[in-house]
């Protein structure tokens, strides 16, 4: 597994509710754990219904860029 899969794994882990620790050798350097009320995946959710409630009172459609900025934007 890649180095960016491994991480990945990792994060859904903790998103998941779970802690980790990263060792270097055998000596632990960091733990992962979960910050409560913190979710990216709520984050993504929400950029998307703000996408599809944006879209409804513009009747217009929402451009690729715009879709890519308002996610960006919730990712802060």
């Amino acid at each position: 597994m890649s180095k960016r899969g491994y991480c990945a794994d990792l994060l859904a882990k903790v998103e998941a509710g779970e802690e980790g620790v990263i060792s270097r050798g055998d000596k632990p350097v960091a733990k992962l754990t979960h910050i409560p009320g913190i979710s990216y995946r709520s984050d993504v959710n929400a950029a998307i219904e703000a996408i599809l409630a944006a879209q409804q009172e513009q009747k217009q459609k929402t451009t690729p860029e715009e879709i890519r900025a308002w996610i960006e934007e919730a990712r802060r």
